[in-house]
């Protein structure tokens, strides 16, 4: 409490990032207001200075209605249904997003300067469920009369790691994430369909330089998931320039 009084501007921003991980935690935030009080009463029984009481209630009390507000403003329908783990629950509290904006509803919830990805949470959290059905919602192709909306460029312009976090964290969901990358026609013409592959962001970084997605699935040592076709269509690319 005495760093609220000493840098109040780094502790709003911090207290705020706090606030947005007791989203994902689900914590109620009727908790909060006990908490203060019984924090007062145990300071007041080891002090006799009344200045200092009110400055340490004064602080906890700021503390706690800068985390009330996160978490209630990052409650957000998605963030709770990731704590249910259950595809249908997602795919319910997705569908009333505009298309536009709906693969950033799954990426990013901003709360002031602090800001936290579902989509990563989902997967730090153990909800791998969730974090599947992300996926498949992110990387379906949808349109209207004037656009074609596709959730790739969002996804890894907001996690160019991701690659490399799924080898880590959740190796199940790389091959769901390149099925996503493949588009097939569903019309055949002469026995064979159109398929294009989306994986420009597989090959360069957003600063057009070489990506490390063909290193990461390497030191993953998969050789199912190395085989599949998104990976051999970008690997051969890479080793075709070489």
């Amino acid at each position: 409490t005495i760093e609220m009084y000493r840098e109040p501007r780094k502790m709003v921003e911090d207290i705020s990032a706090l606030g947005l991980r007791h989203v994902g935690y689900a914590i109620p935030t009727e908790f909060f207001a006990p908490f203060v009080s019984g924090a007062v009463e145990v300071v007041r029984t080891m002090t006799t200075d009344e200045n200092a009481e009110d400055a340490f209630r004064w602080s906890l009390t700021l503390i706690s209605k800068v985390l009330v507000r996160t978490i209630l403003e990052g409650s957000t329908i998605v963030m709770k249904a990731i704590n249910t783990n259950q595809e249908k629950t997602l795919v319910k509290a997705i569908s009333v997003s505009p298309r536009g904006k709906r693969s950033m509803e799954l990426l990013n919830i901003t709360v002031g300067t602090q800001s936290i990805s579902p989509f990563y949470w989902a997967i730090e959290s153990g909800s791998l469920i969730t974090a599947q059905a992300m996926i498949k919602d992110l990387l379906t192709i949808r349109a209207d009369r004037d656009n074609y909306y596709y959730g790739y460029d969002d996804l890894f312009t907001r996690h160019p790691e991701v690659v490399q976090r799924l080898c880590a964290d959740a190796a199940n969901l790389l091959w769901p994430l390149f099925d996503g990358l493949i588009w097939r026609s569903r019309v055949a013409v002469a026995g064979q369909r159109r398929v294009n592959y989306y994986v420009k962001h597989l090959m360069q970084d957003s600063e057009g330089k070489l990506n490390k997605a063909m290193e990461w699935l390497a030191d993953n040592k998969d050789p199912k998931i190395i085989c599949h076709p998104s990976v051999v269509v970008f690997s051969d690319v890479l080793w075709g320039q070489q």
